[in-house]
């Protein structure tokens, strides 16, 4: 079976940035493969184009330019938030506040976020908003595990 719309599909994969001899920055193996529903919308859309019409055994080797991946960094997304919204019960987890460090919250329409502190301040947070991975061309090499007919369930 082909790789194709509400196909189950399992695959090992190297993920490296800017070109196939760039830094190694996820891998998956036989032993944890990435299992996913084709076309369900779960996956970047031109990781599935790549993919589409594979099939088990088939080994793949592609790059995503970042517009194709996650997009280049937004300027907009990078916000100083005032550091009182950081309290609970009336203090602030410094240690949460760590540069680096990634912070689950949520918007003013309740979307769930998470956004990388670069800064902190006595009065702010400066927060990165954009995906970790925007501004960089992804490079993708892996073989394909297996591909069947969907399940109900999945």
């Amino acid at each position: 079976m082909k790789i194709e719309r509400n196909a189950f599909v399992s695959l090992t994969y190297q993920l490296r940035l800017n070109g196939a001899e760039g830094e190694l920055i996820e891998e998956t193996g036989t032993e944890n493969p990435l299992e996913f529903l084709f076309g369900a919308g779960r996956m970047l859309e031109m990781f599935e184009q790549k993919l589409e019409g594979l099939a088990a055994g088939d080994n793949f080797s592609f790059s995503l330019s970042a517009e194709d991946a996650y997009g280049e960094v937004n300027e907009d997304a990078i916000v100083d938030l005032p550091k009182n919204i950081f309290e609970v019960n009336g203090s602030i987890d410094e240690e949460l506040l760590t540069v680096g460090n990634t912070v689950p919250m949520q918007d003013a329409q309740g979307n769930r976020l998470n956004g990388i502190v670069l800064e902190v301040t006595d009065e702010t947070v400066k927060m990165d908003f954009n995906h970790p991975l925007a501004g960089d061309d992804l490079h993708f090499s892996g073989a394909v595990l297996s591909v069947r007919e969907a399940r109900s369930e999945e």
